[in-house]
C-alpha cells in the first residue's frame, strides 16, 4: 500500500497524532459515525450537552475560523426588493415573516456601512459546519423539535475550528467532540427521550453523512 500524508485530530483539544499509512478508501466527502453523547450539568452555571462523532476525510478540508465570513461562509443573504433595494420591515412585503431575531436583524452592516433600520434576512447555512437536528419521542414515534420556531427562534448548529492549516491537503480521522450549552435543558426536555442527528461539511461545500445517537434522557447520559 503507497504511504500517505495522514494525521489524526482530536477537535476542541487539538490533539495531534504522528503520520502513518492510512488505508486508500479514504472518502472525499467526509465520512463519521456515532461516538459518544453526554450530559454535563453544573450548579449555578449554563449546563453542556455534548456530543462526539467520529471523522475521515480524503483532503483534510475540515474546519471553519473566525475569518470565515465571505461567500461562501458569510452568515446572511440580506432579502431585496425588484430594484435592489434591502427590505426593511416598515416595507416588507405580505409573504415576509412578522419579526423574530431569525428573519430579521437590527442596524446590521452590509456592504461595510451599517444600516440603522430592520431588515429582512436568510440564514446562510453554509455559515455553518455541524449540523445538529434534535428530536423528541412520542407515544412511540420520533418527532423533531425544531429550535428555530417560536418561542426559541436559535439553532445549535455551528462551527468546529479549522483542523489543518495551509494548503498542503491530506487524509484525515479524528473525534469531533462539539458541545452545546444551555440553562435550559432540563427544563425543556425533562424526562423526555430524546435522539440528536448530526452531519458535518467540509470546506468544498460536501455534506457528510447523517448520524443518530441512541435514544436517551438527560439523566441516562449524565456525567
Amino acid at each position: 500500500m503507497k504511504a500517505k500524508s495522514y494525521i489524526y485530530v482530536l477537535i476542541l483539544t487539538f490533539l495531534l497524532g504522528a503520520c502513518v499509512s492510512p488505508p486508500d478508501n479514504f472518502p472525499t466527502v467526509p465520512e463519521i459515525s456515532f461516538a459518544d453523547v453526554s450530559y454535563v450539568e453544573l450548579d449555578n452555571s449554563i449546563d453542556s450537552l455534548l456530543v462526539s462523532v467520529k471523522f475521515r476525510d480524503a483532503e483534510g478540508d475540515l474546519g471553519l475560523d473566525a475569518r470565515d465570513i465571505n461567500p461562501p461562509f458569510h452568515p446572511l443573504e440580506y432579502q431585496r426588493d425588484g430594484q435592489g433595494n434591502l427590505i426593511t420591515y416598515a416595507n416588507r412585503p405580505s409573504e415576509a415573516p412578522s419579526y423574530n431575531p431569525i428573519d430579521w436583524v437590527i442596524d446590521p452592516i452590509v456592504d461595510n456601512v451599517e444600516v440603522m433600520d430592520t431588515i429582512w434576512v436568510e440564514q446562510n447555512p453554509n455559515f455553518s459546519n455541524i449540523f445538529i437536528q434534535f428530536f423528541i419521542k412520542r407515544n412511540g414515534t420520533f418527532t423533531e423539535f425544531k429550535w428555530s420556531d417560536p418561542p426559541y427562534y436559535t439553532t445549535f448548529n455551528g462551527r468546529f475550528p479549522v483542523i489543518l492549516e495551509g494548503d498542503n491537503q491530506r487524509a484525515i480521522e479524528g473525534t469531533i467532540k462539539y458541545s452545546m450549552r444551555s440553562s435550559g435543558w432540563r427544563s425543556i426536555f425533562r424526562n423526555d427521550t430524546v435522539r440528536l442527528d448530526i452531519q458535518i461539511q467540509d470546506r468544498a461545500l460536501n455534506k457528510s453523512n447523517t448520524v443518530s445517537t441512541p435514544e436517551f434522557t438527560l439523566n441516562q447520559i449524565s456525567k
